[in-house]
């Protein structure tokens, strides 16, 4: 079962499914960019797994609660509105969820080291049917992320409806950067 940590709220904050299935692909002890991170679940769960993790997100709060748990590097940066935080370094993963700023999918994979991972899920056209997101801005269009990882090598993608945590239409791709 996969480690579970506590919110500042008292919520349990599981990692995705989709996360957790390739996470032991990535490099052991490697480097992890958890990119809009929220309070941190992912950043949590790979650095429960040993691995050296960054994590980033505007919210100063969810930044705050992250930045004392040992061995994450949080930062609080607008990485919409500012520059990009990690110019000149690569990560052996780096982990995106419920979270699309298309401007940022160049440095994404320019951000993955030869052989690194990107693990990507986040909400779908089709997703205005079960709630919010519904802004199209906000929505994958269909195959679209299929297209923005170039000649990385597709290992698992998705474009469905799932049913939990909650209904949503998502898409998700894991792809491993060429060598």
């Amino acid at each position: 079962m996969a480690p579970v940590h506590p919110s500042s709220h008292g919520a349990i904050s599981t990692p995705s499914a989709w996360v957790q299935r390739f996470a032991p692909l990535v490099k052991a002890g490697g480097t992890v960019l958890d990119l809009a991170c929220g309070r941190g679940r992912h950043a949590l769960f790979f650095a429960d797994r040993g691995h050296r993790v960054d994590a980033v997100d505007r919210d100063p709060e969810a930044i705050a609660a992250l930045a004392a748990c040992d061995p994450v590097t949080a930062l609080c940066a607008d990485i919409e509105a500012g520059p990009w935080p990690y110019p000149g370094r690569s990560f052996d993963a780096v982990v995106v969820t419920n979270y699309l700023h298309r401007p940022l999918f160049p440095q994404l994979m320019a951000a993955l080291a030869p052989g690194g991972l990107l693990i990507y899920e986040t909400f779908a056209q089709g997703n205005e049917a079960y709630g919010r997101p519904s802004n199209p801005d906000f929505l994958l269009q269909p195959g679209e992320l299929l297209r923005v990882v170039g000649n990385a090598r597709v290992l698992a993608y998705e474009d469905l409806v799932v049913e939990h945590p909650k209904p949503a239409a998502v898409q998700r791709i894991c792809v491993v950067s060429p060598s």
